[in-house]
């Protein structure tokens, strides 16, 4: 029935209001006069007295409404409810006999009766207010119609349920009253209706999304839910249904729709309307069946929920895939009707205005309580917590959790068994049963035999099989460049992304865990190898052509690193004829992570079980040398040493002697940047004297004189003349060796004018030369004169520059540098900008605190530094305390050292002389340990030295007092 009003919410002006009002009136008068006569027309047909009585009552309800009722356009869904009470007492009692009252239809019409006859009772009572009063109109409150129209619809419902359940004695036929259909060529039939299904009682942690997508059903709004099998689609949907709020509005008129165990390519429109209807308890006979349904969801609002709809947006036949989306949008457009489609697909019913909803995954707790459930022994033996590493690698996925407590309930498994078979036989785990919701495997070819997945042959199986086996998925971005043997890979994806197989994650087209497995398992895994080389040939390219630079071949390594790695480990291991080339991409993909994406490696085993041959000795040594630079760079030193000793193991049969002297001035470094300088000094004389010294390059003994010189600097056992001498006049190492000359002499108190001089011309040299290296140390070198010569400012400008040549570049010097800065800052009693610049220097901390622990422990003691200058002796001694702990961590004696020292500071200027002592002692003994003299401790640290009013330190060596009876 055509709507007569305009939106309320337009009208403003008063004469406007009254204007419109009238016409309201007039559409209902006129309205009312219809409706009256069509009942005074038909009721005297009625088989049923009790029937036509009903009728005779409502035309006297609308009869008073049109004659005394003042505010006739409140009563428009009144008379709409009377006609539908009209039609459905011709349709419900056509043919119907005395017996028929027995049952439902009697209880019905009694009911229908009893409301009615209230109705007729207040209207009436309102007309005879208005008689006594004299007047010839009266208003009836809006909340009094609105309380007879909640009535009438309650007894509405009774008639689309128990009385057309109740027509299924002899399937009477229901006239038609359909206008434009004169010839009855439709007929309605109504058999039982199908009683919504239960909420699921296995069913967790979806509260707030059912509540959620609640709201939008009540409200009529049509809600899509999309999501892989076994992700709890239908659960979601069961649930929905049997909330309070949904039965308050809906009753009885909520219809579960089920798709599910239908083929596909024998869809067609005739059956997708057939099972329709037949959950909605009606059955189609003759022509326009669309008309029928519609007509019966016509009456009253109610909630249709189409599941497993990826089986009819699947069909085969062309009329099917036309006409179905059509019918789905025009039930859609009823009034009233509120849809839910659960699917696989994303391709639902155009013309829609879908709300889709993703389903995610159980949270943790969620995913444990559901587990638990069924597996009750999860609490026992301290399993809770591999239990819940179990869980998440199937990425909590509903159907999973449940088919993997199920397997260890059933089998009476121990957690330990439990965690023991997953380890073996993830797949068989989650096959313990037959159907989809007893095995991952069923509900995986449930979705693989789509016919849009299986239009792609092969092709789309490969697809498949080599998301499953790179750890990020497939970079959609790259897809044709990784796999130019799939040309339509882009369409291929498209379609796996609509019958969530998979899912797109940023840049990549991942998929869940339990689906990963499956596709590992299945017949789908040998197609990965006719894929697995064009991604080899591609990344193995981005490799090769990957520099130091930030170029965009080192981006696609900094996205794709897991993917990369994951390939180049299956080379190391599985791939026997391009054994070379894969050993010197290993080498070469190492050095781009530590360049690039500074992190620990899962290549690690791959390397070390690299069988050594003859022909592999030098190809894995240099795999470990790389290995080692990369740990080196992660100041994971114990792992580094480890893999540069294993290399020159290596090396030494092999004969390398180049190779065994790169390994041992990189242990012998790796010793420096502990603070072990006596241990790195050893190394490198003992190499010197060994029958390999005299095999090597003038280049390379330059290189063991450079790193000698380093370590030596620090034990002040050289002359400042002699440091550096050796290594001055080598091509490759000459520049960097001058520099760190004269920076030795400033540190053993020289002429500070001379070091001056020399360091601006070794600067402009390497200026000149594009020498990044010796350029940094040179301005690093002047920064410390002016610190020493108590030229703060100029320091701090200095300092400036380097922070300017890594910024954006390397976030490790970056981070050095500014920290140095905060100290000169602090040592200035410029404390607001040292914390500031402290705090700016944590800005990329969470990307180095893999990246180098030696900066992470420099900024931590610099941060003590500057609140010890500031007085702030709890926050200095947090500082220092955490900066210890985390030297021990990392066998670092040189900041372990500095922080005691400051520990020791602390407790002096707070006048705890007996614990300052204890400190100092303690530092004085790692001194010892690193071969430092301790009056030289900081020398060679400028800007890490504490200000000369911190002489604690220099009282305690001196044995003066308060340290006079010190040892």
């Amino acid at each position: 029935m055509k709507k007569l009003f305009k939106n309320p919410k337009a009208r403003s002006h008063p004469v406007a209001e009254a204007e419109e009002c009238q016409d309201d009136n007039r559409d209902v008068v006129d309205l009312l006069g219809v409706t009256i006569a069509a009942i005074n027309t038909t009721k005297d047909l009625f088989p049923i007295e009790l029937a036509k009585g009903i009728l005779g009552t409502i035309a006297n309800i609308l009869t008073i409404a049109q004659s005394v009722i003042k505010n006739k356009s409140d009563f428009l869904d009144i008379v709409q409810k009377c006609e539908t009470i009209r039609r459905v007492l011709e349709r419900a009692t056509k043919d119907a006999t005395k017996d028929d009252l027995q049952g439902s239809l009697g209880d019905a019409l009694s009911e229908l009766d009893i409301s009615v006859n209230r109705v007729n009772s207040e209207v009436a009572s309102k007309k005879e207010q208005s008689i006594l009063a004299r007047l010839f109109s009266s208003t009836i409150d809006r909340d009094r119609i609105a309380s007879w129209e909640k009535e009438l619809d309650r007894v509405l419902v009774l008639f689309n349920t128990e009385t057309i359940a109740d027509m299924a004695i002899g399937m009477k036929r229901l006239t038609s009253e359909l206008r434009g259909n004169a010839n009855g060529n439709n007929i309605l039939m109504h058999c039982q209706v199908s009683v919504p299904p239960s909420r699921p009682s296995m069913f967790y942690g979806r509260d707030d999304l059912v509540a959620e997508l609640t709201n939008l059903v009540v409200d009529d709004e049509h809600v899509a839910l999309i999501g892989p099998g076994g992700m709890g689609k239908s659960s979601l949907a069961k649930a929905i249904l049997n909330e309070a709020l949904v039965i308050e509005k809906f009753a009885e008129r909520r219809f579960f729709v089920t798709y599910d165990g239908m083929d596909p390519s024998t869809i067609t429109f005739e059956t997708f309307m057939t099972r329709f209807a037949g959950a909605l308890g009606i059955e189609l006979s003759g022509v326009h069946p669309m008309r029928q349904i519609c007509t019966f969801l016509r009456s009253t609002s109610a909630l249709i929920v189409l599941d497993n709809a990826e089986t009819f947006e699947e069909a085969r036949g062309q009329s099917a895939l036309q006409e179905i989306p059509l019918a789905i949008a025009e039930i859609a457009d009823i009034p009233g009707i509120a849809l839910i489609l659960t699917s696989r697909s994303r391709r639902n019913a155009p013309n829609v205005p879908w709300i889709t909803k993703d389903i995610p995954p159980l949270d943790v707790g969620s995913a444990l309580e559901a587990f638990s459930r069924i597996y009750r022994q999860v609490s026992r033996g301290n399993a809770e917590e591999e239990i819940t590493n179990l869980l998440m690698e199937l990425e909590f996925h509903p159907l999973s959790i449940n088919l993997l407590a199920n397997a260890a309930q059933q089998n009476g498994w121990s957690p330990r068994m439990l965690l023991t078979r997953w380890k073996h036989q993830p797949s068989a785990v989650l096959d313990h049963g037959e159907g989809k919701l007893q095995s991952l495997s069923a509900t995986m070819q449930l979705s693989l035999s789509s016919p849009s997945i299986q239009n792609f042959g092969e092709d789309g199986g490969r697809t498949l099989a080599i998301i499953a086996f790179l750890p990020q998925g497939l970079n959609g971005d790259l897809a044709t460049q990784l796999l130019p043997s799939l040309p339509h890979i882009d369409i291929i994806c498209d379609v796996l992304c609509r019958q969530s197989l998979v899912y797109c994650q940023g840049v990549f087209i991942k998929m869940l865990a339990p689906i990963r497995h499956y596709v590992q398992s299945s017949s789908l895994a040998p197609l990965v190898s006719t894929c697995l080389r064009d991604v080899g040939d591609f990344y193995y390219r981005t490799v090769q052509h990957c520099s130091q630079e930030r170029d965009n071949h080192a981006g696609i390594i900094i996205s794709d690193h897991l993917n990369v790695e994951h390939v180049v480990a299956f080379g190391l291991t599985q791939v026997q004829d391009r054994t070379k080339e894969t050993f010197n991409i290993c080498g070469l993909f190492l050095q781009c992570l530590q360049h690039h994406l500074p992190r620990p490696t899962a290549l690690v085993p791959a390397i070390f079980n690299i069988v050594e041959e003859p022909s592999t000795l030098t190809l894995k040594a240099r795999c470990l040398c790389d290995l080692g630079m990369l740990y080196d760079a992660l100041s994971q030193l114990t792992k580094a040493m480890k893999a540069f000793q294993a290399a020159e193991a290596l090396y030494l049969i092999a004969s390398d002697r180049e190779g065994v002297a790169h390994c041992v001035t990189a242990r012998a470094d790796t010793y420096r940047c502990e603070g072990r300088f006596i241990q790195a000094q050893r190394v490198l004389e003992d190499f010197q004297r060994s029958n390999s010294w005299g095999n090597l390059s003038e280049t390379t003994k330059a290189r063991v004189w450079f790193f000698l010189d380093k370590a030596r600097v620090y034990t002040y056992t050289a002359l400042a003349d002699e440091l550096f001498a050796k290594s001055i006049e080598g091509r490759e190492w000459g520049l960097q060796s001058r520099v760190w000359h004269w920076r030795a002499k400033l540190y053993y108190g020289e002429d500070i004018v001379q070091v001056k001089k020399h360091l601006e011309e070794l600067l402009l040299q390497s200026t000149n030369n594009g020498d990044l290296f010796p350029h940094r140390d040179a301005l690093q070198g002047l920064a410390q004169v002016s610190f020493y010569q108590g030229r703060s400012s100029e320091a701090m400008n200095i300092i400036q520059e380097i922070i300017e040549m890594f910024k954006g570049k390397d976030p490790q010097e970056f981070l050095w540098f500014t920290v140095s800065k905060a100290v000169v800052a602090s040592n200035q009693g410029n404390y607001a900008l040292a914390r500031n610049l402290m705090h700016k220097a944590s800005e990329p901390l969470g990307f180095l605190a893999l990246r180098s622990a030696h900066v992470f422990l420099y900024r931590s003691y610099c941060s003590a530094h500057v609140e010890l200058t500031a007085g702030e002796y709890d926050r200095a001694k947090f500082y220092f305390t955490g900066m210890i702990e985390d030297s021990d961590m990392q066998g670092n004696l040189h900041f372990k050292a500095f922080g005691i020292r400051g520990l020791g500071e602390v407790a002096f200027a707070r006048g705890n002389f007996a614990v300052a002592a204890q400190r100092f002692a303690e530092t004085q003994s790692l001194c010892t340990e690193m071969g430092v003299p301790p009056w030289k401790l900081h020398s060679c640290f400028p800007f890490s030295a504490l200000p000369e009013r911190f002489k604690g330190w220099a009282l305690f060596l001196e044995c003066r007092s308060p340290f006079s009876s010190a040892i």
